[in-house]
C-alpha cells in the first residue's frame, strides 16, 4: 500500500476534522436507542469529544500505510475503559456496540472527505484497513480490559467469601464480624442459613443453587451455605427438585449464629446416610433428628446395646437372636402381641411364650418405664 505524501495526509486530517461535530451528533443519535448512557455523556461533553475524535481521526490517517497500522497506538487507556465497564456494572456488549456504531460513522465521513480531496481509489482501500484495524483494535482492549477485571473481581470476591464461611462455621459466629466480612464479599446477608453436602462425585449439582451459596470444603463432602429468605419456606421444595438425584444432605434453615452447629448435624447425617441408615434422596436433617441424636456418638450407642442385652448372653445364639428380635417388636407394639406376631410372621401363642421367657431374664425391667426407653433406644436403631 503507497503511504500518502505529507500534503495529502494534512488535508485529509483537515477534511476530516471539519466533519467531526456531524459525526459525533450522528454517532450520539444512533446509540440513543442502543445505549442511551452513552448518547446522554455525548450530549454532556459534546466538545471534548469532538476534539476527542479529531484527534483519533489524525492518528488513523498518520498510520494509514504504516507495516503495522495500530501498533503504535497507545492502547492502555482502552483497557482501562473496558475495567472501568465491569466495575461501573455496565455490560461490555454495549461497549463493543458503541465502537461498533462509531467506527461505521467514522468510515463514512472519512472516505466523504477523502473523495473531497481526491484520494485515489488503492489509497481509499488502505484507508478503510487502517480504519477498521484501529477500531478493532480498542475494541479488543477494552475487552480484555473487562475481562481482567472480572476475573481479578472474582477471585477477590472468592477470598472474600471463604474468609466469610470460616467466620460463619466458628463457633458461635461474631455476627459483627460476619456482616462486615459480608459487605467486603458482596453477599447479601439472609436471616437464615442452610448446610447442604454432597459426596465431591455430586458436586456438579450445587451449581444449581442460588448464585449466592457460599461453597464449603470438608475432607470427604462439599457443600455449600444456601441462603434463605422466603418466610414461607418454599426453598424445601426448591432445594427437593434442585438435588434430586444428588444425594444431598440439607440441614435445617437456622440464624447465622447456629451455622456451626447446623454443620456438624448435617455431617452426622450424611454419614449415616453412607452407612445406609438413612435413605431419604435429597435428605433433610430436620426429618431425622430422632436417628441424629442416637447416632450422634457411635460409642455409646454400642455400649448401650452392650448393657441392655447382656441378660440375654446367657442363652444359646440361636434363641438369643429370636428373643432380641421379639423385644424389639414387643417394644415397638408398645406390647400389643398380635401386631409383634403379624410383623414376625409367627402364631401368637410364639409370642406368649417367647415374651414369659423374657420376663424371666429380665424381670421387672419391663414393666419399668425407664427400662423400657432405654431398650427402646438401643434396639430400636
Amino acid at each position: 500500500m503507497t503511504v500518502l505524501p505529507d500534503t495529502s495526509r494534512a488535508a485529509l486530517v483537515d477534511a476530516v476534522v471539519a466533519r467531526m461535530p456531524r459525526l459525533v451528533a450522528e454517532v450520539r443519535d444512533e446509540l440513543t436507542e442502543r445505549v442511551p448512557d452513552y448518547a446522554r455523556f455525548l450530549t454532556e461533553h459534546l466538545e471534548s469529544v469532538t476534539r476527542s475524535a479529531g484527534a483519533v481521526a489524525g492518528r488513523i490517517v498518520a498510520l494509514m500505510g504504516e507495516p503495522a497500522p495500530g501498533d503504535e497506538v497507545e492502547l492502555d487507556f482502552f483497557e482501562d475503559l473496558g475495567r472501568s465497564q465491569w466495575r461501573d456494572g455496565r455490560a461490555l456488549p454495549d461497549l463493543l456496540a458503541a465502537y461498533q456504531i462509531g467506527g461505521r460513522a467514522l468510515w463514512r465521513h472519512v472516505s466523504a472527505a477523502a473523495l473531497v480531496i481526491g484520494l485515489r481509489s488503492e489509497d481509499l482501500a488502505g484507508l478503510a484497513e487502517a480504519v477498521f484495524f484501529f477500531v478493532d483494535q480498542l475494541s479488543s482492549a477494552s475487552a480484555h480490559g473487562y475481562v481482567l477485571e472480572q476475573e481479578e473481581a472474582g477471585v477477590l470476591r472468592d477470598r472474600h467469601r471463604e474468609a466469610l464461611v470460616e467466620l460463619l462455621l466458628a463457633e458461635p459466629a461474631d455476627p459483627i464480624a460476619v456482616r462486615a466480612a459480608a459487605r467486603r464479599a458482596e453477599w447479601p446477608v439472609p436471616e437464615r442459613l442452610s448446610v447442604v453436602l454432597v459426596e465431591p462425585d455430586h458436586a456438579r449439582a450445587l451449581s444449581r443453587l442460588d448464585a449466592q451459596a457460599l461453597p464449603v470444603r470438608r475432607p470427604s463432602l462439599v457443600g455449600a451455605l444456601v441462603p434463605h429468605r422466603s418466610p414461607g419456606g418454599g426453598e424445601r421444595a426448591v432445594l427437593r427438585r434442585l438435588l434430586h438425584g444428588a444425594h444431598a444432605t440439607i440441614g435445617a434453615p437456622v440464624p447465622l449464629e447456629k451455622v456451626a452447629r447446623s454443620l456438624a448435624l448435617t455431617e452426622i447425617a450424611a454419614r449415616l446416610t453412607e452407612e445406609h441408615l438413612l435413605s431419604d434422596d435429597p435428605l433433610f436433617v430436620a426429618d431425622h433428628l430422632d436417628a441424629i441424636i442416637v447416632h450422634r456418638d457411635q460409642q455409646l450407642l454400642d455400649a448401650l446395646g452392650d448393657q441392655v442385652l447382656a441378660p440375654l448372653e446367657a442363652c444359646p445364639p440361636g434363641a438369643r437372636d429370636r428373643l432380641r428380635e421379639t423385644l424389639r417388636s414387643w417394644l415397638r407394639h408398645m406390647g400389643d402381641r398380635r401386631a409383634v406376631a403379624e410383623e414376625l410372621h409367627v402364631h401368637p401363642q410364639t409370642v406368649r411364650y417367647r415374651m414369659n421367657q423374657l420376663h424371666q431374664i429380665y424381670g421387672d425391667a419391663l414393666e419399668d418405664p425407664a427400662q423400657r426407653a432405654r431398650m427402646q433406644l438401643a434396639l430400636g436403631w
